[in-house]
């Protein structure tokens, strides 16, 4: 189960001495395309790490397939969602990095030249580096070190952690450099991203508020067509889908977490009428909303 709220404060990083914070996400018995990411961003670099299971991260509107052993890296600011490929168990670790980690190296003419494009977001390393060259595979240890170092956190632990992910981003740009052009810059994939995502948190902010496909195209500034287009390309699904994923998401919390009733739960998630409420949450969950009920923990 996702908690959209919750989830959206993960991206804090709690020590602004190592800002750099792991989130071990278990979502189990998952629906096929069911969301296990919900989207989002940040200012900071995230690291996936898959675990178990096969998904699919939307990032910046370009699919990517993810699956037990594979390693993602999304650059800071990109919006991303992820999704069940199959029925079972999903499982991934996320490392959410700071450039910040890195300050104490920014007199290093070695770290300015090398790491520091891409912390700056000048250039960018490919989001499934492994695919690109399979020498990365070998670089995918330090990523896996400093996990268990952030999971068992023996004594400082956050030095070892630092020097890991610093050496994985050396490597990254090592290998990755020397195909790019002096001074080449990244620009958006995709125009009015910073008003995509003002509409997005508008969305996860109040379940209940009805925003009509033309009322959100109109907010990011495109016609209903290159508005319905640009959405599902970077989400994957309609406008309509992802805001009702978005409610159903809400609604599962509810009737796990509160003593409302499914009509009280149905009109907080903006479903006027219990019985579509029902079978939307049904298309989403696999399950009635009593049937969600009966399987809440406690």
């Amino acid at each position: 189960m996702l908690d959209l709220k919750a989830l959206h404060e993960n991206t804090r990083i709690d020590h602004k001495s190592h800002p750099f914070q792991l989130f071990q996400n278990r979502c189990s018995d998952m629906k096929t395309e069911e969301c296990i990411m919900y989207l989002h961003w940040h200012e900071h670099f995230e690291l996936i790490a898959m675990r178990k299971g096969h998904a699919v991260f939307h990032i910046d509107s370009r699919p990517y397939t993810a699956g037990p052993g594979e390693v993602l890296v999304i650059p800071g600011g990109t919006l991303h969602v992820g999704y069940a490929l199959e029925e079972g168990d999903v499982e991934y670790d996320s490392v959410v990095v700071n450039a910040a980690l890195f300050h104490d190296f920014t007199h290093d003419p070695l770290h300015l030249q090398y790491v520091a494009p891409y912390l700056e977001g000048r250039i960018r390393f490919p989001v499934k580096p492994a695919e690109q060259d399979k020498i990365c595979l070998d670089y995918y240890s330090l990523i896996h070190d400093a996990i268990e170092e952030m999971v068992k956190q023996p004594p400082a632990y956050q030095l070892v952690a630092k020097s890991k992910l610093h050496a994985l981003f050396t490597m990254l740009a090592r290998t990755f450099m020397p195909q790019q052009l002096p001074g080449k810059t990244t620009g958006s994939y995709f125009p009015n991203r910073e008003r995509f995502k003002q509409l997005i948190e508008q969305i996860e902010a109040n379940a209940a508020e009805k925003v009509s496909v033309t009322e959100a195209a109109s907010q990011v500034g495109l016609n209903t067509y290159h508005f319905c287009k640009m959405f599902k390309k970077l989400t994957g699904r309609t406008f309509v889908e992802y805001v009702n994923g978005c409610r159903m998401t809400e609604a599962e919390h509810l009737l796990r977490s509160s003593n409302l009733t499914i009509t009280e739960i149905a009109a907080r998630v903006g479903c006027d009428n219990a019985n579509y409420f029902t079978k939307l949450y049904k298309q989403y969950k696999g399950m009635t909303p009593s049937e969600g009920r009966l399987n809440r923990k406690g």
